[in-house]
């Protein structure tokens, strides 16, 4: 059997409203519509933590935070969170199956990547213009924006790769992730449109009170320092709308960029005579509010932040061009890249291969809910103790970090337990209320689906390991 090349493309931060392939028109993808066209569409595909580094490490080993090791992205806390060294990654795995591996671009966790022939990654959160890089351990400044360089850095890996091994090129943009800073030559794009803001905009949380907290995710309390040019003078609602229309077309121009340096790797993949035989999987590492309950960045469970992109191709593998709606979470990732490449997965996988889905035969035991569990803040609720955690612990809040919560998600329903917050639950009929506005959980109409999601729950919880 002929072991494919491997070509995982990850950004940061972007959404499904954020892609043509997915029905929007605005920005245009037309490379990553290519890799969609080209093979499967997942139109149900979910992050299991929507933070940073959490998803990061859940995408490389397959399995959830409480397992891996990183539950949040460790800023402030004084116990920095390493990634498991006893559980493998599939670049691992990989590399000792014989493949060349790389890693370009960003990467976002604390200890240095493991499995990788070749890396180069900007430390931390990295920068957009004239960035450091760590090229094998060695700190290194680019000339240029970092999108392109990004680019460069995956060309010249697959340029000095050894053609009698398979490749394997993890390529990972900053982009969009905040500051939203465009390329120079995309500053002008869609210099006059005018984005529709999102029905939730004005959200009251009039059912939500978790969510009446998060004012830091508001766009004119924390994101008005970004623009030195936000004219003064404006009313708040005002201030509002205009850092909203900048901060959705920046995004735009940004992701642009990254279209732009995927479809010059594609391109090369096509020349070279590789893209037969090349795996290709383009995703990001979680959601995004982009608007949505007045909210931008990510964290809550709300379909906005965990929801994210994923297409996939493999030209050998038929059909192409279809959508699977099966529910499919990022730990799905590795065992689908490791199945692939024929290789077994190692025990500490919690996820799928997606290759019967792929393949247009969706196994009759595929999962129907996906779990999801945030544990950002759970340092301050163990520091406490469990007389706390039955306390709601809204002062303790930092910034950005909505408090530890957990939930399952089915094609309809979707039940969240607030933890440490007393018996604070969210219930979302998501066929009648896709904005997830009203909490159900109290009304006692819907006492049957809150007994039956929680059965789930506490199943998901089993199956997953996730008791603490």
């Amino acid at each position: 059997m002929t072991r494919p090349n491997i070509l995982f493309v990850m950004t940061d931060d972007q959404t499904v409203r954020e892609m043509s392939c997915y029905g929007h028109a605005l920005p245009p993808t037309p490379n990553m519509d290519r890799i969609a066209n080209g093979g499967t569409r997942f139109a149900n595909c979910f992050a299991t933590n929507a933070l940073c580094a959490p998803s990061r490490a859940t995408v490389l080993t397959g399995c959830l935070s409480h397992i891996h090791g990183i539950r949040g992205n460790s800023e402030g806390v004084d116990e920095i969170e390493e990634l498991d060294a006893e559980i493998a990654t599939f670049p691992e795995d990989l590399r000792e199956a014989g493949y060349r591996t790389g890693l370009v671009g960003k990467y976002h966790i604390r200890q240095q990547p493991r499995g990788f022939d070749y890396w180069c990654i900007h430390p931390g959160q990295g920068e957009y213009f004239d960035p450091v890089f760590i090229e094998n351990r060695e700190s290194v400044r680019k000339e240029g924006y970092a999108t392109d360089i990004t680019g460069d850095l995956a060309l010249d890996f697959l340029e000095n790769s050894d053609a009698s091994k398979p490749f394997c090129l993890v390529y990972q943009f900053k982009a969009p992730h905040r500051p939203f800073t465009p390329a120079p030559r995309h500053a002008n794009l869609f210099a006059d449109l005018v984005v529709p803001e999102p029905a939730t905009f004005d959200d009251d949380y009039a059912t939500r009170r978790i969510a009446g907290l998060a004012q830091d995710m508001q766009f004119d309390v924390s994101l008005a320092g970004d623009y030195d040019d936000l004219p003064s003078g404006l009313s708040q609602r005002e201030r509002k709308s205009w850092i909203y229309q900048r901060f959705v077309v920046d995004r735009y121009r940004a992701i642009v960029g990254v279209d732009e340096n995927l479809g010059r790797v594609l391109d090369y993949l096509e020349t070279r005579g590789l893209a037969e035989d090349t795996l290709i999987l383009y995703t990001s590492d979680h959601g995004y509010f982009m608007g949505e309950h007045g909210w931008y960045d990510k964290r809550f469970m709300y379909d906005p932040a965990i929801r994210i992109p994923l297409v996939a191709c493999y030209p050998r593998l038929a059909p192409s061009g279809q959508v699977s709606d099966a529910m499919v979470m990022n730990i799905d990732f590795a065992p689908t890249i490791l199945d692939f490449a024929g290789l077994p997965l190692p025990d500490s996988i919690q996820g799928r291969s997606l290759r019967p889905l792929m393949e247009g035969r969706a196994p009759d035991d595929w999962r129907t809910s996906v779990y999801y569990a945030y544990f950002e803040d759970s340092w301050s609720l163990r520091d406490r103790g469990t007389e706390a955690m039955a306390e709601p612990s809204f002062q303790y809040f930092t910034p950005h970090r909505i408090g530890p919560h957990r939930g399952v998600r089915t094609d309809r329903y979707k039940l969240i337990e607030y933890v440490g917050e007393g018996d604070y639950w969210e219930l979302f009929d998501l066929r009648e209320d896709p904005e997830e506005l009203m909490n159900l959980y109290a009304d006692p109409r819907h006492g049957e689906t809150v007994k039956e999601l929680k059965t789930e729950l506490a199943l998901q919880r089993r199956h997953y390991r996730d008791l603490d």
